[in-house]
C-alpha cells in the first residue's frame, strides 16, 4: 500500500444518514457545509476525489410510509434518493468555490450526467470533485459495492469510508463497552470476522484489487482531511 503522503485520487463513501447531522430526516444544511469543507480541503492538498453517498436520510421515511414496496423498487427509490443527496453535495461545493459534476449510473438526463468510465476520469483529471449517483444502477446492490466498484475503475489509491464510529471495532463499541478498536486489518480478516466494515462485495472487490479501505469517523470534525494525510484515528484495511 502507497503511504498517504502518495494518494493522488481517493474515493471517499460516506451515508446518506451522515447528512441528517442531529436530525431525523433529510439534510442538516450545517451537516452539509461541514462535509463539504472538508472535502474542498482534500481537493485544495492537490488530490483528486470521487464521492459515492447512500441515500438513508431520504430512504428511511419512505420505507416507513411504503412497507409492501418489494427489494427492487425499494432499491430503485434508494437509488433516487442518492440522486437528490449527489445533487445537493455538488451544489454546496460549487458553493465553496471547488468545481463538482454528478455523474448517475441510472438516465436522469435533466438533472445530470450519465456515468462513463471515460468521462468521469476527464472531470477527475480537470479537477472536479465527481458524484457518482444511484449506486451501480441495478438493484441487490449497496452503494458500499458501488464505491469500491467506481474506485477500482477509477484507479483510486484508497477508499475512504465515513462510518459513526472511528474504526473498525471487535463488537459494536456503542453496545459493548469492551469492544476494541482495530489499527490494521486485512480485507480477508474483515470478511472472516464479519466485522462489518462493508458489505462482503465491496471488500472482496477491494481486496481482489489491492485498494485499501480506510475506516473514520464522519462525526469528528476534521477527520476526513486528517485521514487523507495519513493522520487521525481510522482503521486501515489492507493486504
Amino acid at each position: 500500500m502507497k503511504p498517504a503522503s502518495e494518494w493522488r485520487r481517493l474515493l471517499i463513501k460516506v451515508s446518506g444518514e451522515a447528512l441528517m447531522g442531529d436530525g431525523a430526516y433529510g439534510i442538516s444544511q450545517p451537516t452539509l457545509q461541514r462535509i463539504c469543507g472538508e472535502i474542498v480541503e482534500i481537493v485544495r492538498q492537490g488530490r483528486e476525489v470521487g464521492l459515492v453517498i447512500g441515500g438513508g436520510n431520504f430512504l428511511r421515511g419512505a420505507n416507513n410510509a411504503l412497507t409492501a414496496v418489494d427489494r427492487v423498487a425499494g432499491d430503485q427509490m434508494g437509488m433516487l434518493a442518492t440522486v437528490m443527496n449527489a445533487v445537493a453535495v455538488a451544489a454546496q461545493l460549487r458553493a465553496l468555490g471547488t468545481e463538482a459534476v454528478v455523474l448517475s449510473a441510472i438516465d436522469v438526463p435533466v438533472i445530470c450526467d450519465r456515468f462513463t468510465h471515460r468521462g468521469a476520469l476527464q472531470h477527475m483529471a480537470e479537477g472536479r470533485v465527481v458524484l457518482f449517483a444511484a449506486g451501480t444502477g441495478h438493484p441487490f446492490f449497496t452503494t458500499d459495492t458501488a464505491a469500491a466498484l467506481r474506485a477500482v475503475e477509477m484507479g483510486c489509491d484508497a477508499l475512504l469510508k465515513g462510518t459513526q464510529v472511528d474504526g473498525v471495532y471487535t463488537a459494536d463499541p456503542n453496545r459493548d463497552p469492551t469492544a476494541t478498536r482495530y489499527e490494521t486489518l486485512t480485507h480477508q480478516e474483515a470478511l472472516s470476522k464479519n466485522l462489518g466494515v462493508m458489505d462482503a462485495a465491496a471488500i472482496a472487490l477491494a481486496r481482489d484489487n489491492d485498494l485499501p479501505i480506510v475506516v473514520f469517523s464522519i462525526q469528528e470534525v476534521g477527520a476526513l482531511p486528517m485521514v487523507a494525510r495519513g493522520e487521525g484515528v481510522c482503521t486501515i484495511v489492507s493486504e
